[in-house]
């Protein structure tokens, strides 16, 4: 039997694929919350920069635990077959509004699939379509469904990368190398050092938003950038998870995902950046839901599903680092600036009110375990709906 350590408690699970935690090191996780008086958060409703909702039946069973925590969210393109033309997009953008509840107002922000054969002409259609606010760059075989992603940037998208400036078109980058002999805990300094420094140094008016970063070296090549041109997202399992997590009490396959969790020197640079108050990082979850079959498999599937709990853990990050003052501003505020949007005007309430993730979130097709699946969180966002479907 696995012993693990939840946000909030100890825990004991029989079950060896239960997405699991451990010690994070000098960060003093898990205090018994006051029954007395309640403390509370109001903050500006946030946007979710990086955000997959998949289509079908798991689109339908995943949007409302972003939508009634999100006004917004940057749509991942990467479907079967891609999002890769603005027709694509405003087709899969009907699909999501028409699976939110009734009552939502939730804004999916949708982004285009880049390519070695995306034409310049497709980034003024998007343009002009008002609805489509990124291109997306997934390195040919990074991530899931990234088999149509580009091999050679420069060589083949420079035309489109300086239409995109034209346009003020964000490039929202997968940052990894794809080379097989490039270690795969290595794989996020590598693509800086090999791909993204030399194309900002080429085409320094390109805006880039750097995406689910996960490593210092990542860190100091943003404070490196001119501010206003890269930002960086930043998930919340790269926040409060190192690699061991992935191997604590047997394989945990629900804690695979791309890019993979690294080292706890790198994890503790994620949380000086994110609540140092700096506005070139922001909130994208990266939420990335499969069916528990397809990561329970010999060939498990890389995300992890953490929209029911993703305000939960930023909450505590910044709480256990003493910069609950600049969490509204890592969530609400620096992305929409990035972008050029306007904030959102409503508000939410994150109580100090200790919860318990749902085992499974199950639909007609299957179920998903969601991250830290049946441990107690301590932050709840009483305006989300996350105790079900």
């Amino acid at each position: 039997m696995a012993c693990l350590r939840s946000l909030g408690m100890m825990t004991t699970s029989p079950n060896m694929c239960k997405a699991s935690n451990f010690p994070f090191g000098k960060v003093a996780w898990s205090r018994p919350v006051s029954t007395g008086a309640r403390m509370e958060l109001s903050i500006t409703k946030p946007d979710d920069w990086h955000l997959h909702l998949r289509e079908g039946d798991l689109l339908q069973a995943v949007v409302s635990h972003s939508a009634n925590q999100f006004g917004r969210a940057i749509v991942m393109p990467n479907l079967k077959p891609p999002v890769t033309t603005t027709d694509a997009a405003m087709t899969y953008r009907e699909s999501i509004l028409k699976a939110l509840p009734s009552n939502s107002d939730f804004n999916p922000l949708m982004t285009l699939y880049l390519t070695d054969k995306t034409h310049p002409d497709e980034i003024k259609h998007a343009r002009r379509s008002g609805v489509v606010f990124g291109v997306k760059l997934y390195p040919a075989g990074a991530t899931t469904n990234s088999q149509d992603g580009v091999t050679d940037l420069i060589a083949n998208c420079l035309p489109v990368l300086k239409e995109m400036i034209e346009q003020n078109m964000p490039l929202l980058v997968h940052g990894e190398a794809t080379n097989p002999m490039v270690d795969i805990f290595d794989r996020e300094k590598v693509f800086i050092d090999t791909i993204l420094r030399p194309v900002i140094e080429k085409l320094p008016d390109l805006k880039v938003v750097m995406e689910h970063i996960t490593t210092q070296d990542a860190v100091r090549f943003i404070e490196s950038c001119k501010e206003g041109s890269v930002a960086a997202t930043v998930t919340p399992q790269h926040l409060v998870l190192n690699r061991n997590a992935l191997f604590q009490g047997g394989l945990q396959p629900h804690n695979f995902c791309f890019p993979v969790l690294k080292r706890e020197i790198h994890r503790q640079a994620l949380v000086s950046a994110v609540t140092s108050g700096s506005n070139r990082y922001f909130l994208g979850t990266d939420s990335a839901p499969h069916e528990r079959h397809r990561k329970e498999s010999p060939c498990g599937c890389a995300g992890m599903y953490n929209a029911p709990v993703a305000l939960s853990v930023y909450a505590k990050v910044f709480e256990e680092a003493g910069a609950l003052d600049k969490l509204e501003a890592f969530t609400s505020f620096n992305g929409p600036d990035f972008y050029g949007l306007q904030r959102n005007k409503s508000k939410i309430k994150l109580s100090k009110t200790p919860w318990m993730v749902p085992e499974s979130y199950t639909f007609p097709s299957g179920e998903i375990v969601p991250m830290f699946a049946g441990q107690t969180l301590d932050w709840y966002p009483s305006a989300a709906a996350i105790r079900s479907i």
